[in-house]
């Protein structure tokens, strides 16, 4: 598959799993559609430890970012927890999955994943409240400005973060120097 091909498919496993994780909060069945995306990326776009590691970073992050923000009131979600919905959780894992691939070219210079995080984050985080159900609680505009701040600085800091080399340990003597 050449890389142009791949490009193309992380985008459109993204855009699939994207609507299937939305709208699998009232038909749960579509998140099985989600997880098929995330497996046929892992799988078929690409097959590299690296990758796995980057997702989980991501993934964590937007966790711990938007779970902050259910706390804080920015989100209501139908039933009431103290934890991100699972559709949202595999959500960050589908985002993860486009950094080093469909969206690697918002990496530099950094002010184009800035402007990109500034207007489809809280584009993407609107059309999800529309379809899933979700409340903003501090209504529509102080939502997408405080979206858009959020994730202005978060698109260049979750590049940095994928592009981190992992602290290399030797098996038998601890940090190599």
């Amino acid at each position: 598959m050449s890389s142009r091909s791949r490009l193309l498919l992380n985008a459109g496993l993204f855009q699939l799993g994207w609507f299937a994780c939305v709208l699998s909060d009232q038909q749960p069945w579509m998140l099985l559609i989600a997880f098929t995306c995330l497996a046929v990326h892992l799988l078929g776009v690409t097959n590299d430890f690296d990758e796995w590691r980057a997702l989980v970073r991501v993934a964590v992050c937007g966790w711990v970012l938007d779970t902050a923000l259910l706390h804080l009131g920015v989100f209501e979600f139908s039933t009431s927890s103290v934890v991100l919905p699972l559709w949202l959780a595999t959500l960050w894992l589908l985002f993860a999955s486009t950094l080093r691939h469909s969206l690697s070219w918002t990496k530099r210079p950094w002010w184009l994943g800035s402007l990109l995080g500034a207007i489809g984050g809280p584009l993407s985080y609107l059309g999800g409240a529309k379809l899933a159900g979700v409340g903003l609680p501090l209504g529509l505009w102080p939502s997408m400005l405080l979206l858009a701040g959020i994730w202005a600085l978060l698109l260049p800091a979750l590049h940095w973060l994928v592009d981190r080399e992992p602290d290399r340990l030797t098996p038998a003597c601890g940090r190599t120097e």
